[in-house]
Formats: structure tokens, C-alpha cells, sequence
């Protein structure tokens, strides 16, 4: 039960003559009378209980999309239910409006609609529905929460697929299906044709050419391999969900661009061919994708992040080596999406690198902050001048760590968060080029 504010207001408007009269046994009949006419407002209201509430949501929408819901309330009772709806959504799924005002009369159904805007990902709920209903004269409802379960899960957004169309119009420059096409080792043989001159001479066919005569009788004309980037290529990509991953770097969990990153590497290494498997790790696997191929990868992929937060603990990095091995026995390109800022925090993953290198292709992806690159040049007073100095020491902590890892034999890609899902494919598509896959 609730009481409204015009109850607050007639008791003391009564209250005021008889205080100023000095009557105050008039007070505690005035109190009385208003208490016998609350009650009877409260009687003569609809009843909550009577309705009844069924919840319409979709199941899966993308962060910051807007999603309309719909309940569908019905009156059981035999009294107009007048007042408040609010539909208790965690704060986090951006219901709006909060609070609705309904009318529902016996007998018949009213639809409430609510839009919400998600700002996290992963699995949102909604506890019930509360309801207040007014009596006649307002002053007293009658209050009830309604459990009416419902859940959402809110997808990666993947604002980095805008990056895609361009990737892939590089990617089909390096396959072969515009003029250009690529030669040299580790790629897959496309066809034969005439030298000409500027070709690498290690990509002549002797033996095509000593079979090709010149019909005019002017003896042999060199023949040359052409070559296309190797298909059907291993991409394992592991992302470290451990304590690192819960920072915050231009108002985006380093997480997430993490998760941004590996869904615009798959998009692209789909397109290519190659297969693709994911893992979330820190001390052990928080997702895991494998299998999929095309469209059903994408799909897997953003339903399997959706839910993963970052974990309070250190990863265990000598663990990888192992869930490489469990997910493909093969040689393939492993991209460990890390955090690589501090030399102490990096010891377990240098530790662990030359046995993933000794067998695999290894690219660390990391987030660079863009507030510390700005720090470094803001030296206008003394606090400036200090905070410009602890940021080039992080910079230069992690230019130690992106050394260590490139003698170890990995490869090193970083970026702002913006920044970090374009970097990493175009550093994919320069290794197919290479022959490196």
C-alpha cells in the first residue's frame, strides 16, 4: 500500500484551523476521518493481483540498438485497475520510459510498450512488474509487484565490420581475382605463363619450358609460376579475459576491443578461406568457438562473447601452448590478444612464447591508451611535466615488452582501441602476401 501526496497535503490543510484553534482532539478526528477515507479508497480500488502480465522481448539484440518490449496486461478483477506501471529492468538496459501510467478496465487487456537501450553486453534481465493502483479519490493504492520474468542478451556491437569491405577488396587482390597476383614461397600454385621481365627468375618452370617451343622456331619461351595465397590457412585466436582485460582505455573495456578485433579477423579469414577457432582464457576457457565456418562463425562467435566479463586474476599463460594444441595439431597463425604495458605483468607470457613460436605463426594484439600519448606531450606546469614523465616510462615499458616478444619470434600489432581491429587485419593480410600462412 502507498499513500499519495494529496493525502500529505488534506491532513495538514485539516490540520492547520485546528491548531490554530487549539482544538487537538479535533486533529485526532480530522487524522481519523482522513485514515476511514483512505481505506475506503483502497478498497474501492482495482486489485494488482487480478492482472495478469505477459512479457514479449526479443531474445538477442546489439549493443546500443534500440529494442522495443511489449506486456500485455489483462484484468481478471471485477474493478478498473487506474495508476502506475513500471517494468523493473536492470538499470544497465536503459528502459524507458520507467514508469507508465495504465487503465485497465474488467475483462479486457491493455499493451504497454518500452524501449530499452542496452548500455553492456551480456545477459540483462527483468525481475517483475509493479503495479499501483488508485482508488477514487487518489489518496490510497494498492501496490504489488508481479513476477514476470524476462531476459535479453545484448551482443558485441562489432562497429569495426565498416572496415570490412575495403579489407576484403585487398584480400581479393592478394587471391588472385583482380590482375594482381602474387609469387613466392609457402603460397598455393595458380597457372603458368610467359617471363616477363622484372619477374622473379626463382619462379621459372623449367620443365614447363622445355616443353613450350616457340612455333616460329625461335626456340624456348620462359615460363614462370604464378601463385595465389594458400587457402584453408589455421587462425586460432586466444583473448586473455584475466585482470588486465577489465581496464578501461578511451571509455571502452580493453576487453571488449579485444572482442572487436577478433570478430573483424574472423570476418576477414572466413572471407579468405581459412579457418578460424577462438578461445576466451585466463585461468581456464571462459568461451570457445570451433568449427564454425561462414556466416555460422560470426553468429557463434558474438553469441559465445556476449555474456564473458573480465576475471579479477592473473592469466596462466603456460597453459596456451596446451589449448593450441587441443584445438588444431597443425601449424597456424595464433593471435593472443593481450595486454603487453608492464615488463613484471609480461614475464609469464615471454616465458611461455618460444614454444609457441617454435611451432606456430604468433601475432600479440594489444590496446595502446591514447590519454597516455596525449600525457606525454602536456608539460605547461610542474603536475604536467610529472605526468608527462610517468608516461613515457609506460611507453617506454611497453616498447621493452613489443621488443622482447619480436626476438622471441612473435609478431606485435598495437593501436587504440579505435584503431587496434583495423591494425590487426591489415598485419593478417600482409602475412598472407608474405607467404607467412
Amino acid at each position: 500500500m502507498a499513500i499519495s501526496g494529496w493525502f500529505v497535503l488534506a491532513l495538514a490543510v485539516g490540520a492547520v484551523p485546528v491548531v490554530l484553534l487549539g482544538g487537538w482532539a479535533g486533529l485526532g478526528v480530522w487524522g481519523a476521518f482522513l485514515v476511514l477515507a483512505g481505506t475506503a479508497d483502497a478498497l474501492l480500488a482495482g486489485s494488482p493481483i487480478a492482472l495478469r502480465i505477459a512479457r514479449e522481448v526479443p531474445a538477442r539484440t546489439r549493443l546500443g540498438e534500440q529494442v522495443p518490449t511489449t506486456l500485455t496486461v489483462y484484468n481478471g478483477g471485477r474493478r478498473t485497475v487506474r495508476g502506475l506501471l513500471r517494468d523493473a529492468w536492470q538499470p544497465s538496459a536503459g528502459a524507458a520510459p520507467s514508469r507508465q501510467p495504465v487503465s485497465v478496465p474488467p475483462g479486457e487487456q491493455r499493451l504497454v510498450h518500452t524501449t530499452l537501450t542496452p548500455i553492456r553486453r551480456g545477459e540483462l534481465r527483468a525481475a517483475g512488474v509493479t503495479v499501483r493502483a488508485w482508488g477514487p479519490l487518489h489518496l490510497v493504492a494498492r501496490q504489488r509487484t508481479l513476477r514476470v520474468p524476462g531476459a535479453i542478451r545484448v551482443l558485441p556491437p562489432f562497429a569495426s565490420r565498416r572496415h570490412l569491405p575495403s579489407r576484403i577488396a585487398r584480400l581479393r587482390e592478394l587471391d588472385g581475382r583482380t590482375a594482381l597476383l602474387v609469387r613466392g614461397q609457402g603460397t598455393e600454385f595458380d597457372s603458368l605463363r610467359e617471363y616477363v621481365r622484372g619477374d622473379d627468375v626463382r619462379s621459372i618452370d623449367w620443365r614447363a619450358t622445355a616443353r613450350r617451343r616457340d612455333p616460329a622456331g625461335g626456340g624456348a619461351k620462359l615460363v614462370v609460376r604464378t601463385w595465389r595465397p594458400e587457402r584453408d590457412r589455421r587462425i586460432v585466436l586466444v583473448v586473455d579475459s584475466g585482470r588486465t582485460a577489465a581496464a578501461r582505455i578511451a571509455d571502452e573495456v580493453r576487453l571488449d576491443t579485444s572482442f572487436e578485433a577478433s570478430l573483424l579477423l574472423a570476418a576477414l579469414a572466413t572471407r579468405a578461406g581459412d579457418r578460424v577457432d577462438l578461445a576466451v582464457y585466463d585461468r581456464r576457457v571462459r568461451g570457445r568457438v570451433q568449427g564454425a565456418t561462414g556466416a555460422q562463425l560470426l553468429a557463434r562467435m558474438v553469441d559465445v562473447l556476449a555474456p564473458i566479463e573480465p576475471e579479477l586474476l592473473e592469466p596462466d599463460w603456460y597453459g596456451v601452448p596446451g589449448l593450441v594444441r587441443s584445438i588444431t595439431p597443425h601449424r597456424a597463425l595464433v593471435v593472443l590478444l593481450t595486454s603487453i604495458d608492464a615488463p613484471g605483468s609480461a614475464r609469464p607470457l615471454l616465458a611461455m612464447l618460444p614454444e609457441l613460436t617454435r611451432h606456430h605463426t604468433v601475432v600479440v594484439a594489444s590496446v595502446t591508451d591514447p590519454d597516455v600519448v596525449a600525457a606525454t606531450a602536456q608539460r605547461d606546469s610542474g603536475e604536467g611535466v610529472y605526468r608527462a614523465a610517468a608516461a613515457e616510462r609506460a611507453l617506454l615499458d611497453a616498447q621493452r615488452v613489443a621488443a622482447a616478444i619480436r626476438r622471441l619470434g612473435g609478431d606485435v600489432v598495437t593501436g587504440a582501441p579505435q584503431d587496434l581491429p583495423p591494425a590487426l587485419a591489415d598485419h593478417y593480410l600482409a602475412l598472407k602476401a608474405a607467404g607467412r600462412l
